[in-house]
């Protein structure tokens, strides 16, 4: 059965939507800035923060000023919309969720214990309604009238590769038609307090495969593919969703291991499953989050799989900051729209590769190239890696 991409929806510090977001990559703005917009926080390192209020994202999604939702939820309400809109009539067909998260409703729960730390009979338990992961998710499936299956995912930073897999199963099993998949999560201070404790938050903005990396700026956003069986088409997809794998290193409860035999198990087993040679790929979305551990480790893995053939690469993370569960959603819709426009995106910031793999990523947007096979890497906390391969028609 081919699982098609009919749909895409984006959001993130380059913006809202698809155009939005390759304009600003194809004039190489960065989405990363110090904390200071909407994120109160005494740390001043650059984050990716989508530049609106969630009193503009409400208005824009035309919610009531009263109703009360995490900022993860809105986001993932902006994207998920468009990319049902992009997909087009969806009637007669089963249509589902899978939605990933990792911070949930932290900015609403933080927003609560602000005010019971200082007076216990002032804190409004609305503001704690959304912190389960679960919620978003409703939330989503109620504002986009979906009453299919809906279900969440959440395995850090794998989250959304890890719900487009289970979307693409769904379909295979004949439990929908097409279901809307990716991830969404909003900036936190426990996520940035949390990050900074791990000691790999870097100051200034990241450099992920450089030489000098020293570490990951946090960022938000959402990012959902419509999938959906190919003989229910009514337009011509972006491509197809040809190959996918899971696989754990359990190396460490953070790290990578060293060589990244998970980061390579991923991505041989998407190839194997799309029955797609190591030379086929034209392009790879990498994780590459600018730490230390993973670029080596990431880069290692892409060595031993591709040896002195590796294929053009690059991380976007350079533009949108980690954005955690939603960045493998993000990633996909990158991936699906280097398929439509043959496109391969720089890796900014780049100057010197890493002396253990010496790889090289591209360093200036490349359109109009022949574009057939995208890999897509989201490897997450406790060597959760998932490696997807998306395909022309």
């Amino acid at each position: 059965m081919q699982i098609a991409i009919s749909g895409v929806g984006i959001v993130s510090s380059l913006g809202i939507g698809a155009d939005a977001t390759l304009d600003a990559i194809a004039r190489s703005t960065s989405g990363l800035a110090p904390a200071a917009r909407f994120l109160a926080t005494r740390h001043r390192v650059p984050v990716g923060e989508v530049p609106h209020s969630n009193e503009t994202l409400s208005a824009l999604l035309g919610l009531a000023p009263q109703a009360c939702h995490s900022r993860t939820a809105l986001l993932g309400m902006v994207a998920a919309r468009e990319a049902l809109l992009d997909a087009g009539d969806g009637t007669g067909l089963r249509t589902g969720l899978v939605s990933a998260t990792s911070v949930g409703g932290m900015d609403r729960t933080e927003e609560f214990y602000a005010d019971y730390l200082r007076d216990p009979s002032r804190g409004r338990l609305r503001d704690v309604v959304m912190h389960d992961c679960s919620a978003s998710t409703r939330a989503i499936a109620r504002y986009c009238a979906i009453d299919g299956l809906a279900t969440t995912v959440s395995t850090a930073c794998s989250s959304a590769a890890n719900a487009i897999l289970t979307g693409a199963r769904l379909i295979r099993h004949r439990i929908a038609d097409r279901i809307v998949v990716g991830g969404t999560d909003a900036l936190s201070r426990f996520t940035l307090g949390g990050f900074r404790s791990l000691m790999i938050l870097d100051e200034q903005p990241c450099r992920p495969f450089d030489a000098s990396r020293a570490g990951l700026n946090l960022g938000e956003g959402a990012g959902y593919l419509v999938l959906q069986r190919a003989d229910t088409l009514r337009r011509e997809p972006y491509g197809y969703l040809t190959g996918s794998a899971n696989a754990n290193d359990a190396y460490h409860q953070t790290a990578s291991s060293a060589e990244g035999e998970g980061a390579y198990r991923a991505m041989s087993g998407a190839l194997a499953a799309a029955r797609i040679a190591p030379e086929q790929v034209d392009y790879i979305n990498a994780h590459g989050t600018g730490t230390p551990n993973n670029d080596l480790a990431e880069g290692r893995a892409i060595r031993r799989l591709f040896g002195d053939r590796v294929p053009p690469f690059s991380s976007t993370k350079g533009f949108t900051g980690h954005t955690l569960a939603a960045a493998g959603g993000i990633e996909a819709v990158l991936c699906a729209l280097a398929l439509r426009d043959g496109l391969v995106y720089p890796n900014l910031r780049f100057e010197q590769p890493i002396p253990e793999h010496g790889l090289v990523p591209e360093r200036q947007l490349r359109s109009g190239r022949p574009i057939r096979h995208v890999l897509s890497n989201s490897f997450g906390f406790g060597g959760n890696c998932t490696s997807l391969l998306f395909s022309k028609p």
